[in-house]
């Protein structure tokens, strides 16, 4: 039996040319990256919502001794291009010249589909067909006559379940039989006759140069439709142009024909209706339905969609998220915190036995070592619990219908409803939040989101935020102190979402002026997740990525604190002399020159802040022991820390600049430093006002 050899860069498959090219098509949200993660060995994100793959992926597979290049293009509905991530795909199949096209759908909901699937035939013959999620679909009812729709589309269908691997194999052996088929099978896709002649005689003007395998009929219907980015590439890539004289008055006189036999029509508009006509046909005949198919998903959605319950529905998952989150995270934080004090007191002794001075052996352990191990202890749980938390959800279907709940709220701040999506990614980081903005079309929108997308709290502020909720807002409160630390930070994740629309609305009503677009947004089905992968994901691709980075920023960060709190300068050391010159703004804030110092050090990365704000507030430039979190509060409030502190630190952590990684990523997605700066100096000082007025408010009423 052929097997497929999975390979990664620099393998024994990668190796040498590959002998053909095989491009994955379809819908977002169909398993075609999870079926190019399998084929390949690759790791690119999957996930179940719209707009997962940007640019295109590529990979290379092993069939026997065939090596097959595969290349992810991005999810598309169609080739009559309606955003960036169509025009990729679209240039790529017409361009590239991939030697077959794979297309992958969703079988819960092939009729839909299929309209990619025709647009793609009518390209080229060396088509593949695969219907994936064939599993799910048997589950809710729906049978599809695999064979019938091949004969439909003269084109081969393989059925697969991807997540199970299951019908890889057969899909990938079917897609290179085709590479080598010259065997010729006419469109399915006819259209009424005026259109078809008015194609023909287009097409008759038509000289392609040599090596194009676009054929001429759907060249003269693509020059009929007039869609000028296709326009464009058309004469970048091939040279066809409308400026030639006889082709061009052939289009002219062929459209003014049909404007006469469709008047008011776009062209563009019958075609697209041929092809559902073509699609719902086709999809009659090999769908056969069952009672009851995805009659749960719309009750469902009846209620997590609902104007009345929608949004509070959605607070509450959420504060359930954040309750899991701090109750799962105390214990394994208290347990790294154990074990880390233990280990700095065996690393003391070492130091102390081999003879290394004082100074050094302080230097590495109260400085460096000790803020390592704050970091890793306070933030490693929270982050290998909420990350997993928020995956399922991710693979359960609920992100789209967050954005569904939240459409017209930004409709209402003249932005696009996909922000939601981006806000939802700046929960786990905010640079992957400002690059998954390429989502949303319009330029102007994408730069609303992008100025905006701090807002949201990022992973290296939630521990940070966990911790100071719950020794300042829960204290108190007896069992229900882990309830009211999550409510703590639900109010905080309320106010980032409220700001988002705030600020969009001003920007919109300022230098960004512009009405807000309407956009497709697809509701999937609800879909089990694969726990076990879910984890392992959620580990390896966010939780250790980013706690390797903040441990890479910390130990240099331990270093600096240490030393600025040692070298003494005019009778104070220099972490003295800096924090008095920001104390007075800090008084201001309702903060202090020590956190506004650890802030300003922790541009990195947020998640050194908390540490540098322990070590600066202990004389001998280093902090408490690992092992001893429970005296973190008598330590804040020693050195003045109030329940109006902790307000204003919360506050500020959630508005203030975004970290270095995000600053670099908004540079190159916006190609400006102009609108850097303003995303840097947006949040900073909205932060700084809304601090000073909650100080002021709460001294008016509550004293100092």
């Amino acid at each position: 039996m052929t097997t497929i050899t999975r390979s990664r860069p620099g393998g024994k498959a990668a190796r040498g040319e590959p002998a053909a090219t095989i491009a994955l098509a379809g819908n977002p949200n169909v398993g075609k990256s999870t079926i190019f993660n399998r084929l390949t060995g690759l790791k690119q994100h999957t996930g179940n919502w719209p707009g997962k793959t940007v640019g295109t992926a590529d990979g290379t597979a092993l069939l026997g001794n065939t090596r097959l290049r595969i290349v992810d293009t991005p999810g598309a509905y169609s080739l009559m291009a309606h955003s960036a991530e169509e025009e990729v795909t679209r240039d790529y199949i017409c361009f590239h010249h991939p030697d077959c096209v794979v297309v992958v759908a969703d079988a819960t909901c092939l009729e839909r589909n299929l309209n990619l699937a025709l647009q793609i035939r009518e390209i080229t013959p060396r088509m593949v067909l695969c219907v994936n999620l064939l599993d799910e679909a048997r589950r809710k009812g729906l049978q599809v006559d695999l064979e019938g729709l091949s004969r439909r589309l003269g084109a081969p269908v393989v059925g697969t379940s991807a997540r199970r691997g299951k019908g890889l194999e057969e899909l990938l052996c079917t897609a290179a039989a085709a590479v080598g088929s010259r065997e010729e099978t006419p469109c399915p896709v006819a259209y009424p006759a005026p259109l078809e002649a008015a194609m023909d005689t287009v097409a008759s003007h038509l000289h392609p140069p040599a090596g194009c395998t676009l054929p001429r009929r759907w060249l003269a219907g693509k020059l009929l439709e007039g869609e000028p980015s296709l326009l464009r590439a058309l004469e970048e890539q091939l040279g066809i142009s409308l400026r030639e004289p006889a082709l061009g008055q052939a289009v002219r006189d062929a459209r003014a024909n049909l404007q006469a036999v469709y008047p008011g029509r776009p062209i563009g508009e019958i075609m697209v209706e041929t092809i559902l006509d073509a699609a719902g046909s086709i999809h009659g005949e090999a769908v056969r339905v069952q009672g009851g198919y995805r009659q749960a998903d719309r009750k469902l959605d009846k209620i997590l969609t609902s104007k009345r319950w929608g949004i509070p529905l959605m607070l509450a998952l959420l504060l359930l998220v954040f309750w899991i989150t701090v109750v799962g995270a105390n214990y394994p934080s208290q347990l790294l915190s154990d074990g880390f004090g233990k280990l700095e007191d065996l690393m003391r002794q070492g130091l102390t036995y081999i003879g290394t001075p004082d100074f050094l052996t302080r230097l590495l352990t109260d400085g460096i070592a000790r803020t390592l191990f704050w970091v890793v202890s306070v933030m490693l749980p929270p982050m290998a619990i909420f990350f997993p938390l928020f995956t399922l959800s991710e693979d359960l279907g609920y992100l789209p219908r967050v954005a569904f709940n939240l459409d017209h709220c930004f409709a209402n701040a003249k932005a696009c409803g996909k922000q939601a999506l981006t806000m939802c990614m700046g929960l786990g980081c905010n640079a992957v939040g400002v690059t998954g903005c390429r989502i949303i079309d319009s330029p102007r929108e994408r730069l609303l989101a992008v100025l905006t997308n701090t807002f949201m709290p990022c992973n290296g502020r939630f521990p940070a935020m966990i911790a100071v909720s719950s020794l300042f807002f829960a204290s108190a409160a007896g069992f229900c102190q882990s309830v009211l630390s999550a409510a703590a930070l639900l109010v905080i994740i309320s106010i980032g979402v409220l700001l988002t629309l705030l600020v969009s609305r001003l920007l919109s009503a300022t230098i960004l002026k512009g009405a807000p677009s309407a956009f497709t947004l697809e509701l999937p089905p609800y879909r089990r997740p694969d726990v076990l992968r879910v984890i392992c994901r959620s580990t390896l691709d966010r939780t250790l990525f980013v706690l390797g980075r903040a441990v890479t920023v910390a130990a240099p960060a331990g270093l600096i604190i240490f030393l600025l709190a040692n070298v003494q300068t005019g009778g104070g050391s220099l972490l003295d002399i800096c924090a008095g010159f920001l104390d007075p703004l800090g008084r201001l804030m309702g903060l202090d020159g020590y956190i506004l110092m650890a802030f300003i050090l922790g541009f990195p990365a947020n998640e050194i802040v908390i540490p540098i704000v322990l070590m600066s507030y202990l004389s001998a430039g280093s902090m408490l022991e690992a092992g001893s979190l429970m005296e973190l509060r008598s330590l804040l409030t020693d050195n003045g820390w109030t329940t109006l502190t902790a307000l204003c630190f919360l506050t500020f952590s959630l508005i203030h600049f975004p970290c270095s990684t995000t600053c670099l990523t908004i540079r190159k997605e916006t190609g400006s430093w102009k609108w850097t700066a303003v995303a840097f100096l947006l949040p900073t000082l909205l932060g700084i006002l809304l601090c000073i007025c909650i100080a002021a408010l709460w001294r008016l009423f509550f004293g100092a």
